[in-house]
């Protein structure tokens, strides 16, 4: 049986959302009996695509990096930060293939990826609304407050605390599958989905309690270390739910893959974001967007993702 391979961003609802849609519309639209192969993609220090990914018969990456590999075939992506180098760049702009795509004005790649199949090749979006729906509030933080989005009450929101958390590949499939016919309640309610929230969640009341702990304000800044706490995964918002006068946060994490830097600005802020913190990500080697963006470096270049961040702690001050 042929393959498409559909490479997501790993460990991100918005990514998992994309593949949801993206291989309904495969299956749909263009090749009905294929089967559908998921890998979930991460940003971390050096190549970010491994020899021999591109395995299928056709390859997709949604909500992730661009490849000049001459075995992808569908690429969409959202991120002001979607290039490696700038050969990947001219290499896109220089693609005739009508499949590959990108527009950094989409809050969320899901819906991107909704509204391109839609006008460009037919696609139905109405079935997964919902899925649509939840992924542009997640993915562009269009919450009504901080309290919305770290209270979680939401079902969706729960969904995503385990999609963001979770590194179970086989549990991560089962819901992109499920995503394809199914709304973002339905399976978050489902027993083995359930099972998973709940210890989550109260690793998530804890993880507020750390940052409540950790975090100062520096200026217009809330900068907190967790790089000691075991908290890789956390949600972006508690700083501004914890320190609502807070424009922007910055943060030093941890994991076995990578010491990552944080960087965001507060969707609530009393005073206006005056940086773009994709372009100062960028110069460190990482990126992402305008109001939200990242640096990852090897697992043992903690010391330097220090140094990184107050350099960029100190750059916000302005």
């Amino acid at each position: 049986m042929k393959k498409i391979k559909i490479c997501y961003h790993g460990n991100c609802f918005d990514g998992v959302s994309s593949a949801a849609v993206f291989s309904r519309f495969y299956a749909e639209r263009v090749h009905a009996g294929w089967e559908h192969v998921f890998q979930p993609m991460m940003h971390r220090a050096g190549a970010l695509f491994d020899d021999g990914v591109f395995d299928g018969d056709e390859n997709a990456i949604v909500d992730f990096k661009y490849s000049p590999s001459p075995d992808l075939t569908w690429w969409f992506d959202h991120h002001q930060s979607a290039f490696l180098s700038d050969d990947d760049e001219a290499h896109f702009r220089a693609d005739r293939s009508g499949r590959k795509f990108l527009d950094p004005h989409y809050k969320s790649c899901t819906k991107f990826i909704a509204d391109t199949l839609a006008s460009r090749f037919g696609f139905d979006p109405e079935p997964q609304r919902e899925l649509i729906h939840w992924a542009n509030i997640i993915d562009g933080a269009l919450y009504s407050s901080a309290a919305e989005a770290v209270e979680m009450k939401a079902p969706a929101l729960r969904l995503a605390l385990v999609v963001e958390a979770d590194r179970d590949l086989a549990l991560m499939e089962m819901i992109i599958r499920r995503l394809q016919s199914r709304t973002p309640a339905e399976v978050a309610s489902e027993p083995e989905i359930a099972a998973r929230i709940a210890p989550l969640y109260d690793r998530h009341l804890r993880s507020i309690d750390v940052i409540r702990s950790e975090a100062r304000e520096i200026g217009p800044v809330v900068f907190f270390d967790v790089a000691a706490c075991d908290m890789e995964g956390y949600s972006k918002f508690i700083p501004y739910y914890l320190h609502p006068d807070a424009t922007y946060s910055v943060s030093v994490s941890h994991s076995s893959f990578r010491a990552k830097v944080s960087v965001g600005s507060s969707p609530w802020a009393p005073r206006p974001r005056t940086h773009d913190l994709a372009k100062i990500c960028e110069r460190y080697g990482g990126g992402g967007h305008a109001v939200v963006a990242a640096i990852s470096l090897a697992p043992d270049a903690l010391d330097e993702a220090r140094r990184i961040a107050a350099e960029i702690v100190n750059e916000l001050q302005t």
